[in-house]
């Protein structure tokens, strides 16, 4: 199988069988995006949405979260991971986004990617969800089931060299959803640890999957 037939296979896959993926944070307007994503750096999402509620209510802007101090901060997100560390950029980014950008979150990657605490993944997340472009986000998730469904090769080594990979055989209208079919797929069926091969639409397609019979091991 060549690889523009494997990405075309596994593509028309999700398309048929997860029509509708989007990100599972909740946020109703993109400041509140940004924090989430900011949030869920090596954190679940599911733990991301419990504490976000009441940060959200006592912080609904850029501004008021700008004249917080992350002293404060702190203690509606201390049971998350590294809650020191995103307590001050999430202060940071908000006095950023009050002092340059009217409260506003811009819309360009060079600009994020000014905001303190804010990599290409959080990025091209806000680029993706917030403006419909088509930018592809690479976590753990993404990275992981790129190699195994055999989208990119092992030379692939970096999330930005499996991001390029990607965008240059994805189609454009497609990279946006891509980026959540990947996530969601290895969230809940190719998981690190006892990925669900035997029940997985996409094990014909799978290099991982094809090893596995290949060596005749048993995934428990």
């Amino acid at each position: 199988m060549t690889t523009k037939e494997r990405y075309a296979r596994i593509l028309a896959w999700f398309r048929q069988n997860r029509p509708v993926a989007e990100t599972e944070l909740h946020y109703h307007n993109p400041f509140e995006l940004l924090v989430a994503v900011m949030l869920s750096a090596q954190c679940t999402d599911k733990r991301v949405n419990l504490i976000t509620p009441r940060l959200f209510q006592d912080y609904p802007s850029a501004e008021v979260m700008a004249a917080s101090t992350p002293e404060v901060i702190f203690e509606y997100i201390r049971s998350i991971s590294y809650p020191n560390n995103k307590a001050k950029h999430l202060v940071a980014t908000a006095r950023m986004l009050t002092d340059e950008f009217g409260g506003q979150v811009p819309d360009t990657l060079e600009e994020l990617l000014r905001l303190p605490g804010v990599g290409r993944k959080t990025a091209n997340v806000m680029l993706s969800v917030v403006f419909g472009e088509a930018a592809m986000a690479v976590d753990t998730h993404v990275f992981r089931v790129s190699h195994r469904l055999g989208l990119v090769s092992d030379q692939c080594t970096t999330p930005l060299s499996v991001e390029k990979a990607l965008m240059k055989h994805i189609p454009r209208r497609d990279v946006a959803t891509a980026h959540h079919w990947l996530i969601l797929h290895g969230r809940y069926t190719c998981t690190a640890r006892n990925p669900q091969c035997q029940t997985c639409g996409l094990a014909p397609f799978c290099l991982y999957n094809n090893e596995i019979a290949r060596k005749g091991i048993q995934i428990k």
